[in-house]
């Protein structure tokens, strides 16, 4: 791949992934809208490593809290706190591993990653962010995170498979829904994304193994420091607005902007790579 290709694949990788705005609807318009080439699995691996890494790091005290609800399960202690959140954010996981081993089964990825799908994902997303920010009370925070709540928010974060979607954006919104606060919904939605960053890490990894095309390079080593260094950037904005008592509304704004304008790019046949 081009040096440019690289940072600009990277960048957009790192400040999408976890602002509720789509980092796979982003990826994919790349080579839609400008007709530069995929950037293909192994960078997608790499990508998605940098940005595991930069939630890691910045949850490290939650991500050790959940390393120590695993020891606590396989020592048999089911009843202490760390347990309960591991427990609860695996089950949160089920949903989106199963749907995805369905798109993968049924070679269905590229069939969604066309244009008017990532747009009105993007415009219908963002309409119910906004509707949940508004409306909804804010009651819960990340112990009160109940059964019921990781069943839901696991079944948002399925739907996120569609690109335009937002995994953490949708995730978010079932949080807002559920009651909870912007900054627990947000850390509730982040943490989310460990496990399932992780599995579909392993699933690319193995499949770029199995083709053989698992190559190391300077290229992926800046692909991934890149997408970690602007995904710890966007992660300490966001919190930050959110401490400071900012609404959804900025996302909102962009959501529907972007998704107008790709659904008229579309419509319009303004670019034939448009899908």
């Amino acid at each position: 791949m081009d040096l440019f290709d690289i940072i600009v694949l990277a960048l957009i990788q790192g400040i999408t992934e976890f602002l509720p705005i789509s980092s796979s609807g982003h990826l994919a318009l790349w080579p839609l809208l400008t007709g530069r080439p995929d950037h293909g699995p192994v960078m997608d691996v790499a990508v998605h490593l940098g940005t595991l890494v930069a939630v890691c790091w910045f949850f490290r005290s939650e991500v050790a809290t959940l390393f120590q609800g695993f020891g606590h399960v396989c020592t048999g202690r089911f009843a202490t706190d760390p347990a309960r959140m591991f427990w609860l954010l695996s089950l949160a996981t089920v949903p989106a591993i199963l749907f995805g081993l369905f798109l993968k089964l049924g070679d269905l990825q590229d069939d969604l990653r066309v244009l008017p799908v990532i747009g009105w994902a993007t415009l219908i997303g963002g309409i119910l962010l906004w509707l949940s920010d508004r409306v909804m009370p804010q009651r819960g925070n990340a112990e009160s995170w109940t059964i019921r709540d990781a069943l839901i928010m696991g079944v948002a974060q399925a739907i996120a498979l569609i690109p335009g979607t937002s995994r953490s954006g949708i995730t978010m919104t079932a949080a807002r829904w559920l009651g909870f606060d912007r900054t627990q919904a947000a850390r509730l939605a982040l943490l989310m994304a460990v496990p399932i960053i992780l599995a579909a890490g392993t699933m690319e990894t193995l499949g770029v193994v199995r083709d053989g095309n698992l190559v190391l390079g300077l290229d992926l080593i800046l692909g991934a420091a890149l997408s970690c260094l602007a995904a710890l950037a966007a992660l300490a904005v966001m919190m930050r607005m959110f401490a400071a008592a900012w609404s959804m509304l900025p996302f909102v704004i962009y959501r529907l902007s972007l998704g107008i304008i790709l659904l008229t790019i579309h419509y319009a046949g303004v670019f034939p790579n448009g899908g």
